[in-house]
């Protein structure tokens, strides 16, 4: 009885320390970590919303604290979050940056355009040797970048035209460590099942474009990593009665539009399911580029700023020239991309998923600010704006086998903080109050700083 009782009160003793130091003490940060506090965390795998402080060390959520955890920050820094909402960066899978050396300011340039967007990922669709070691300065947090995965130079008709060649230029990609391999259209059927054969003997995938020699079911047979832009299966959809010349397709397949069979596209969507063919539509290329819409509209649109007049030129020529031509029609763009949406919300709903991609700096589309568009896209094509999010960060993340793209404890931390739900309205993704990408913080002001930056730089081009 007596040892009894002399537990209780060694018991009773130690509550009583701990109840004391508890709320001096606090939870203790860590020395250069940010916690991100009384936030509201969005769940992008089920849409929910909880609250909490979000404590970030060594570029890694490193906890998750409740609302009523005293802090103790003594070591670290707190952004406030109150009323704000938190998510997880986006990955860009269609994304261009140019051949030029880490260092060099328009690189420099455009990897921030990418961030300031929430871009925190990107998927280098026309690789470089320069990349190979941007990769690894991004990766290593030597430049403040988004995480760069990165294809190899540019496989298609005119630079690989034999088997042997292929496997040679397979074999090469793989050993100087690319990530995936980026097939380009002109390729042979032979010559491309030469590609697949070797990439598959060196373990690297392959990604992009499918010939028109080739024809999407083959491609999907072959299991592509993703295909991009879904021309292909709108070129799919065109029935052999047709008997057509498939190298006649015209601008993304539109030479077939009033061909397609839309009967056709559950066989396909499951054909992708069935070989783990992920897509990427780029949709706001077709949006854009594309369209009826006038040109010289587009080129006044506030984040053109953000690009060279030259190139904004370009840009305008180049949309002229395809929207004057003899074959095009508005109505008939209507019926093709009305196509396109189905195939896209279908391949989302049965297929084996999308990705967010939108195939920037491509026609007025700039680095970025593009993203923006390709999530209204998928709304436009029936996606939820939680189904639209997911393209661009959980499924990105299970593509890659990576820990990102949830606000997870042991996950890295490539966030977006925003005064407003994107649940509610996927406009509310745009201007963010500020990014994280691995750990590094930039406010609203530095971003704009940064921007003021860039604008006045092609300003004075004018």
């Amino acid at each position: 009885m007596k040892q009894a009782r002399s537990f209780f009160y060694i018991f009773v003793g130690l509550a009583f320390i701990f109840s004391c130091q508890s709320p001096n003490s606090g939870e203790r940060i860590n020395e250069g970590a940010l916690v991100i506090t009384n936030v509201n965390i969005i769940d992008v795998r089920s849409g929910e919303i909880s609250q909490g402080h979000v404590v970030i060390d060594s570029s890694k959520i490193h906890k998750i604290l409740s609302l009523n955890t005293e802090l103790d920050p003594s070591n670290g820094t707190l952004i406030d979050g109150t009323d704000k909402y938190l998510m997880p960066g986006l990955a860009e899978m269609h994304a261009h940056v140019p051949s030029l050396p880490w260092n060099d300011p328009k690189m420099e340039e455009t990897l921030f355009l990418y961030l300031s967007n929430g871009v925190t990922t990107i998927r280098g669709m026309l690789g470089h040797p320069y990349h190979l070691e941007l990769r690894e300065k991004a990766n290593k947090g030597e430049i403040i970048s988004p995480r760069i995965y990165t294809s190899s130079p540019s496989i298609s008709g005119s630079t690989v035209t034999n088997p042997e060649a292929a496997q040679k230029m397979v074999r090469a990609y793989a050993e100087e460590g690319y990530d995936f391999l980026k097939i380009h259209p002109g390729l042979r059927l032979h010559v491309f099942d030469e590609v697949v054969k070797t990439a598959n003997e060196v373990g690297i995938p392959f990604a992009g474009h499918v010939s028109t020699l080739v024809g999407v079911r083959h491609a999907l047979e072959s299991k592509y990593a993703t295909i991009d832009h879904v021309d292909s299966y709108l070129e799919g959809l065109v029935p052999d009665s047709e008997d057509v010349n498939p190298t006649e397709n015209g601008f993304f397949g539109y030479n077939f539009t009033l061909l397609a069979d839309t009967s056709m596209i559950a066989d396909l969507v499951n054909k992708s399911r069935e070989n783990n063919v992920w897509v990427v539509p780029t949709q706001s290329l077709f949006d854009r580029w594309f369209s009826p819409t006038d040109p010289e509209l587009l080129a006044q649109e506030e984040e053109m700023q953000y690009m060279s007049p030259a190139t904004i030129n370009n840009w305008i020529e180049s949309k002229k020239n395809l929207i004057s031509a003899p074959e095009y029609d508005s109505s008939t763009w209507a019926k093709f991309n009305a196509i396109r949406f189905q195939l896209i919300k279908a391949l989302h709903e049965e297929g084996q998923g999308l990705l967010l991609g939108s195939d920037a700096p491509q026609v007025f589309n700039v680095p970025g600010f593009s993203i923006h568009h390709e999530l209204d896209g998928m709304i436009n094509a029936g996606l939820k704006p939680l189904e639209a999010i997911q393209t661009g960060t959980i499924n990105p993340a299970t593509f890659f086998d990576e820990s990102f793209g949830e606000v997870k404890e042991g996950y890295y931390a490539d966030l977006i903080l925003l005064d407003d739900n994107p649940l509610e309205n996927i406009d509310n993704l745009k201007n963010p109050v500020g990014i994280m990408a691995r750990g590094q913080w930039m406010d609203r002001a530095t971003i704009d700083e940064k921007l003021k930056e860039i604008a006045k730089v092609y300003s004075t081009e004018q």
